[in-house]
């Protein structure tokens, strides 16, 4: 990632501040985050978040899911159009003014709760809730340490119930 010009930095609603995108699978791995100035919205950093999120190919297993769920702030027909395109199924309410959906999978809309707790779960870390770092690639690279950190505490203690159980 290459430094921005206004190192992602930029006033919105809630003040001066940084915009984070992430993309997460169904149990709440991280597996793409990008950062973004405050005032921009939510779905002009979804090009780029898509496009640094990247599932390994295993044989018999498709690389994506069948769906991609996000909040009506993604509800636009071009993200649509690019779900479609690489064969995911938009799972994403309408804004007010747009006309309804007939086909909306209230159930698997409901599981986007993951992506609400994994940033709550990483803005626990003090650096990451609130930004210290002024160049936008040390926050980033601070959000994928403790991606590691967590995927790290997480998978350890799998393991270490796994060995408990065969002793």
């Amino acid at each position: 990632m290459a430094e921005p010009q206004d190192h992602a930095l930029g006033r919105s609603q809630g003040g001066f501040g940084t915009k984070v995108s992430l993309v997460c699978c169904g149990v709440g791995i991280l597996l793409a985050v990008t950062v973004t100035p405050g005032q921009r919205h939510e779905s002009q950093a979804f090009a780029e978040v898509r496009g640094r999120a990247r599932r390994p190919r295993r044989a018999g297993r498709q690389r994506w899911p069948a769906r991609a769920v996000a909040d009506k702030g993604y509800s636009y027909p071009g993200i649509r159009a690019w779900l479609r395109r690489h064969h995911l199924e938009p799972v994403i309410p309408t804004r007010k003014k747009q006309p309804r959906q007939e086909e909306f999978d209230k159930a698997s809309y409901r599981k986007r709760n993951i992506i609400e707790r994994v940033v709550g779960w990483f803005k626990e870390c003090r650096a990451l809730g609130t930004r210290y770092d002024k160049l936008a690639v040390n926050y980033v690279a601070l959000w994928l340490v403790a991606n590691i950190h967590y995927l790290l505490k997480k998978y350890t203690k799998a393991l270490g119930r796994g060995l408990s159980e065969t002793t």
